[in-house]
């Protein structure tokens, strides 16, 4: 492997976001193949992830691994789209109606951006409606609700059925502070995680 890519992942597991830009300039400027510079940040977050999930790391640490993250995605997301290549599947996410609440929405988005997913970030108190008309416009293969609050609860629920009411084939994944796998199930959705990084092996198992 290139030493600018071991310099990526290593910065990338050390949340170090200056170094993260050099190193994928660097590997940019060497002419590595992008795509082998885009397994380079998911390997460093795919780390990130495990450490999160062994609580060996906490939610601000992963943010500013996942900044760290993004600042290399953007110098390399202009080459990939010039090279032809396009994230593996699209993924529509939203805090569901009556929720203003972001920061684990954000995060998910973040680290499943990482992974190689197209993210179509629809923000807070995101309308059923909204949910369905994006998940049909950008076809997207999921569609994510997150919601922190027990009183927007209902609303998670309603989201999920209209959009099995209107046939939307993306699966439905939820996740928040006060759902569970029961509610999950209860509600008819395709999938639960309890942690963003939990988030990213769900969808990965529901696309194997």
């Amino acid at each position: 492997m290139s030493e600018h890519l071991e310099r990526l992942i290593a910065a990338i597991k050390a949340a170090k976001r200056k170094e993260a830009q050099a190193a994928t300039q660097a590997a940019l400027d060497e002419g590595l193949d992008p795509s082998a510079i885009m397994a380079a940040l998911t390997e460093g977050m795919d780390d990130v992830g495990r450490r999160f999930r062994a609580n060996q790391l906490f939610v601000p640490e992963v943010l500013v691994a996942a900044r760290a993250m993004q600042k290399s995605m953007d110098l390399l997301e202009p080459v990939l789209v010039a090279s032809g290549k396009e994230p593996d599947r699209t993924v529509v996410i939203g805090t569901v109606q009556g929720d203003l609440h972001d920061i684990g929405k954000n995060l998910v988005a973040m680290l499943l951006k990482g992974a190689n997913y197209r993210i179509v970030d629809l923000g807070t108190n995101v309308a059923p409606e909204k949910f369905v008309e994006a998940a049909e416009t950008e076809r997207a293969e999921f569609v994510a609700l997150s919601a922190l609050l027990t009183t927007t609860m209902p609303a998670m629920k309603a989201t999920v059925a209209l959009l099995k009411a209107k046939g939307v084939v993306a699966k439905v994944l939820v996740g928040g502070a006060p759902i569970t796998q029961q509610f999950a199930n209860d509600i008819g959705a395709d999938g639960y995680s309890r942690d963003a990084a939990s988030t990213v092996e769900l969808v990965k198992n529901l696309t194997a």
